[in-house]
């Protein structure tokens, strides 16, 4: 990717989040990856029912400002726990 005539790297992560109460934010959570849907390439939710939790692991390829906006809007939702892992190296792609 290009940006004022400098290529910007970008790098593997994997965004991991739990929603303790998914039927109060799974919307909004939703409306906000699909938004970041260029970088995103993988995702897995397992429910957990009987906790009322759901347990999210989205993987991306990106740039760090890329990966860390998606991480932000989504740490910012209520209920909604955030971590991300990041790679060291940088891709070139």
């Amino acid at each position: 990717m290009e940006k004022g005539g400098k290529f910007l790297k970008e790098r593997i992560g994997v965004i991991s989040a739990i929603l303790e109460n998914p039927k109060g934010s799974q919307y909004e959570f939703n409306k906000i990856v699909s938004e970041y849907k260029r970088i995103i390439k993988g995702r897995m939710g397992i429910p957990f029912d009987e906790e009322d939790i759901s347990v999210i692991s989205i993987t991306v390829v990106g740039t760090l400002d890329e990966i860390n906006s998606l991480t932000g809007k989504l740490g910012n939702l209520h209920e909604c726990i955030v971590k991300t892992s990041i790679s060291k190296k940088e891709l070139d792609i």
